[in-house]
């Protein structure tokens, strides 16, 4: 879709501040995520102790690379977002911000963010951030117009930063941080999952193609969600046994993974819109306290 020759659909909108719309174009909820996810995989890879300047330069470059993707994937569906109840009152579709001004600052934010991660943590890291924004921007926001299977397909960009943490501490790939990637990619299925189900009827009425909303009985949802949740729990605690990580994170991962899928197996029964809320709460809630329980770990057993 050419971004110079669309332009967004007015619609009638509530007064927002300005600088509340620039944020809202970097979409912080995710940003935030990804901010915690590469955290993690920093902190997990840093075995012989925190490099102070190379994590806050990490935690700098990372978040503004993807809030970069995250504002120019929003130019780039306008028109959708227009179409959905969900997103019609963002600020591209209502006009509160220029296209053209949120193409350029999106551009400036990736360019920045890669700019400062090459020379000040490591050029892979740099490369694996600018290779999550170009799958996001250039693979799975179209194919979420093709097939169902986008949701699948855009949980790689989504599991990467944590990988980007790990590279950012130790300059190369290693077990521990695929094992956090594996958990990333596996925790997005059922927080979209969820997500979509309750918006399945706005998701029916628009362009794009998510699984709950052509899932009449929820069976192909339901079955999926919990075996992305058993995955995910399996790969959390891979670190305890390659010697990454120590009796309290098993036990907090283990503790963890039993909540979210206490959550899962009720919307399992029900397929209820408020069990899908539960859900997806419980999956906002979970990285955060991962994190939690990775930093008491190092606290108690390696600092």
């Amino acid at each position: 879709m050419s971004t110079s020759s669309t332009r967004p659909l007015a619609r009638p909108s509530v007064a927002v501040a300005p600088w509340k719309d620039w944020l809202t174009l970097t979409k912080p909820e995710i940003t935030f995520l990804v901010t915690i996810s590469s955290l993690a995989g920093f902190i997990l890879a840093s075995s012989d102790g925190v490099d102070g300047w190379t994590l806050f330069w990490a935690m700098v470059g990372i978040p503004m690379t993807s809030a970069g993707g995250c504002a120019l994937n929003q130019v780039l569906e306008v028109e959708y977002d227009a179409s959905m109840k969900r997103t019609a009152n963002r600020p591209l579709p209502t006009g509160r911000i220029d296209l053209n001004h949120a193409k350029w600052f999106s551009f400036g934010l990736m360019a920045a963010g890669v700019g400062i991660l090459c020379p000040l943590t490591n050029p892979l890291t740099g490369v694996l951030a600018a290779a999550t924004v170009a799958l996001y921007i250039w693979v799975y926001t179209p194919m979420k117009r093709k097939s169902s299977w986008n949701t699948l397909i855009g949980t790689i960009p989504g599991a990467l930063p944590v990988l980007g943490g790990w590279t950012a501490a130790s300059g190369s790939f290693g077990a521990g941080g695929w094992a956090l990637f594996g958990v990333l990619l596996c925790w997005q299925m059922p927080h979209f999952f969820a997500l979509a189900w309750m918006y399945r009827k706005d998701y029916g009425e628009s362009p794009f193609l998510m699984l709950p909303s052509t899932d009449t009985n929820g069976d192909r949802t339901a079955r999926q969600m919990i075996g992305f949740t058993v995955t995910m729990i399996v790969c959390s605690v891979i670190p305890v046994f390659i010697g990454l990580s120590g009796w309290a994170y098993l036990a907090g991962s283990l503790i963890l993974g039993t909540w979210f899928m206490t959550h899962v197996g009720r919307f399992w029964f029900t397929r209820s819109v408020q069990h899908a809320r539960a859900v997806l709460k419980a999956s906002v809630m979970y990285i955060p306290l991962l994190l939690t329980a990775i930093i008491v770990d190092r606290l108690l057993f390696v600092l």
